[in-house]
């Protein structure tokens, strides 16, 4: 259960990355918006992240979700706000997708 509580943690710090590039993007009462979506993805990203590591230790957890939230967000970044999908750039993605599957193999 702890590692699903970990992925929607990760989830939620793309959601909020996303809301900070959006909120870039817009000015006005759309930008204020995206400001505070980001601000309640942030809070609900950290509670769950704070809630997973009472069971996970620590470096693992924190690994993982900075994972998460690094892949979740250069593939919205390549999908929603049109940055190269470069062939270094997917490379390493896969790389740490396999960082994070071995992490999670070999923690408990």
């Amino acid at each position: 259960m702890n590692w699903i509580i970990l992925i929607i943690a990760g989830l939620f710090e793309v959601a909020f990355a996303t809301c900070l590039g959006k909120a870039k993007e817009t000015s006005g009462s759309e930008s204020t918006y995206w400001y505070i979506g980001f601000l309640v993805s942030l809070a609900i990203s950290m509670i769950l992240l704070v809630k997973a590591t009472k069971e996970l230790p620590i470096g693992t957890a924190y690994a993982v979700w900075t994972g998460i939230g690094a892949i979740g967000t250069v593939v919205l970044g390549i999908l929603v706000f049109k940055e190269p999908a470069t062939f270094w750039r997917l490379f390493f993605i896969s790389t740490l997708i396999a960082s994070i599957v071995g992490l999670k193999l070999v923690s408990n």
